[in-house]
């Protein structure tokens, strides 16, 4: 690993050597080749063109992908993301639990705590297919979900779940691994995606500026560290009308994790400023792009920052903070970009 840009209040952030690459040697790069087929586009208006010029193809949705060979149709998705979308609202809408404590390792700790809010009635079955290690472990992934879909028996009309699993539990018997795989993609992205938010806040901002909205600090760790750091497009005919510089063999991954720290675009863009935001138009900012573009904006980001906001609000109010003696975290080349192991503790009396 090597060493970034110090962040936050003197934290290093250590990326992983891919990711350092890309910050060192291509801030303020508009568009540029990354690989023989492939260009990086971290141009706002060049983004803007190629996402606006066609909606994403199947294999280019990181979550509706093809599953089990098997395509996922936007009805299908959006269904599923409507029982997704009732569960989030009806565990906001529930008195917060008072017992859990939220201090220790990040994103770790955040993850078991949304599992619990989100999906703690389930059962194991369920359950199991939320576990953060199954996302390093695509092997035992599958495995889980083969043996969750045999599980036996069915749960009865009384069982308390989520919407998400409910809609689950009942698909037919021949359907069962596909709707158990199905749940998983959409149930585990959630809690890691959350999670690997606020371990990002935290690390960049805590102790956070009380005058600092929760909604700010969002806006701010999704700018400097974008959980969805590249946004792929696979080789269009579309593309090189666009821009001369595509060829018509060429992939194309465009890169918010560039474009959020243009020093054209941005302010002091390593600096985490939360109250920036007070000025900037988070739907029309030119080249912040946390959640795709306005062409397809990923519905997720009205799951993932209200309850990024909700942990937030706990431990704010909790009075919770980074370790003062860890000063540096590291950033693996993830499919999620976020910081790892971020210890937090109460400030001592």
């Amino acid at each position: 690993m090597s060493r970034s840009d110090t962040v936050g209040r003197a934290r290093v952030t250590v990326f992983s050597p891919k990711i350092e690459e890309l910050l060192r040697d291509r801030r303020g790069a508009k568009v540029f080749r990354l690989e023989a087929d492939t260009v990086g586009v971290a141009d706002p208006n060049v983004m803007d063109k190629l996402l606006g010029s066609r909606s994403a193809h199947e294999f280019e949705r990181p979550t509706f992908k093809p599953l089990q060979g098997r395509s996922i149709a936007r009805a299908e998705a959006n269904d599923m993301l409507h029982a997704i979308s009732r569960d989030v609202r009806d565990a906001l809408q529930r008195p917060a639990p008072d017992s859990i404590d939220l201090s220790g390792i990040w994103p770790r700790a955040g993850h078991a705590y949304l599992r619990d809010l989100l999906f703690g009635p389930e059962p194991a079955r369920f359950r199991l297919l939320t576990d953060p290690r199954l996302e390093t472990a695509p092997v035992v992934a599958r495995a889980a979900v083969r043996a969750s879909a045999a599980w036996p028996g069915r749960p009865g009309p009384e069982a308390s779940m989520s919407h998400l699993a409910l809609r689950t539990a009942a698909a037919a018997d021949d359907d069962r691994h596909y709707a158990t795989g199905l749940y998983r993609r959409v149930a585990a992205p959630v809690c890691l995606g959350v999670s690997a938010l606020v371990a990002n806040a935290l690390w960049l901002g805590s102790p956070f500026d009380p005058e600092a909205s929760n909604r700010h600090i969002v806006l701010e760790s999704l700018r400097l560290l974008p959980p969805s750091w590249n946004i792929l497009r696979v080789a269009s005919g579309e593309f090189p009308a666009l821009d001369p510089r595509i060829g018509p063999g060429d992939d194309v991954l465009l890169l918010p994790l560039l474009s959020h720290r243009d020093p054209d675009l941005w302010d002091d863009p390593d600096e985490f400023r939360p109250r920036r935001w007070q000025d900037l138009d988070v739907e029309n900012q030119p080249g912040f792009l946390p959640f795709g573009h306005v062409n397809e904006r990923c519905r997720g980001r009205h799951l993932i920052v209200p309850l990024a906001e909700h942990l937030l609000e706990r431990i704010r109010s909790e009075g919770l903070v980074v370790s003062p003696e860890q000063t540096t975290a590291k950033v693996p080349l993830a499919g999620l970009l976020g910081v790892t192991r971020v210890r937090v503790v109460r400030p001592r009396a």
